[in-house]
């Protein structure tokens, strides 16, 4: 079930949760399309949204400025919350959503990378407020409050939730100009985010390459890779193409780069358990071989120092 681009939708509150490139994009497509927006982060960055907005500059979305409420903790209800933080700063940004200001309307949907993070959420606010949600996009923070969305496309998958629920956050989505839609199930919207992201992070970082490098001099490890996730995704109750998982490389841009390769460069944490250690962790319980996917997370561990690992 897809929901048309531009569709109508009642003004609502959206609080997003780690205004950084993903989460500060959504945030300002949300307030340019009407809806109040706050976002949630530390002081600093919370003083420049408040002062500046937040400016995108999109292929896609145009270039604009937005303007955003901003705060260090979410202190009412909102209609939906937008969780994007890494998931190396899932616990400390969680910080800034006590359970008691996620009321009983609220639907909380995680943007992050990884399958084992929504059961977490799930756990600190109640089962039947935490949808599963995966974006594909490619989104960077530049500067405190300047966001460059660099793909072509913004698409989000929901699922976990009552039909009617997902299509309400479906529809709000889309009122912004997201492609969003219902995904067939849990397993196949998380594990098919996966199947796409855990190669392209795992070879781009480890070869310092990009998605034209990913899908032309590593075609083996990423066919294998691939092959791999597919089994253990199939194993978790997923069904997926992994052809339909290779022409996904195929028909991206060139010069792409994962957010892992970024951090990488950076120097700053990475995702590297969350992406490839949790494959492994289902692989084993399983009973899957994934010899390529253990080969190229520790590689990357070694090379980055375990980081995030």
């Amino acid at each position: 079930m897809s929901s048309p681009t531009h569709a109508t939708a009642s003004p609502a509150t959206v609080a997003v949760l780690g205004p950084g490139g993903v989460g500060g994009l959504l945030a300002a497509v949300l307030s340019r399309a009407g809806h109040r927006v706050i976002c949630l982060a530390r002081e600093e960055t919370a003083s420049v949204l408040r002062e500046n907005g937040l400016t995108v500059r999109s292929g896609a979305f145009g270039d604009f400025t937005a303007a955003v409420e901003a705060d260090t903790e979410l202190r009412e209800p909102v209609d939906l919350l937008l969780v994007a933080v890494k998931q190396t700063s899932l616990d400390a940004a969680l910080e800034r959503v006590p359970a008691t200001a996620v009321g009983p309307g609220t639907v909380v949907v995680p943007l992050l990378n990884g399958v084992e993070h929504v059961e977490r959420l799930r756990g600190r606010y109640g089962a039947g407020r935490v949808a599963a949600g995966v974006i594909r996009v490619e989104a960077t923070r530049v500067a405190p409050g300047v966001v460059e969305h660099g793909s072509p496309f913004c698409d989000i998958d929901l699922a976990g939730l009552p039909e009617p629920v997902l299509g309400r956050v479906a529809e709000l989505l889309a009122s912004a100009g997201v492609r969003a839609r219902i995904a067939s199930s849990e397993a196949s919207a998380l594990w098919g985010k996966l199947a796409f992201l855990a190669p392209f992070a795992l070879l781009t970082t480890r070869h310092l390459t990009d998605a034209e490098g990913v899908r032309t001099t590593y075609r083996e490890d990423l066919v294998a890779l691939t092959g791999e996730i597919t089994a253990v995704a199939s194993a978790r109750g997923a069904s997926l193409d992994p052809a339909k998982s290779l022409a996904m490389y195929d028909n991206c841009p060139p010069g792409m780069l994962s957010s892992m390769r970024r951090d990488a460069e950076a120097g700053r944490a990475l995702e590297l358990d969350a992406i490839g250690g949790a494959v492994l962790r289902a692989a084993e319980r399983e009973g899957v071989a994934a010899p390529v996917m253990a080969r190229l997370v520790a590689e990357v561990g070694q090379r980055y120092g375990g980081a995030g690992a």
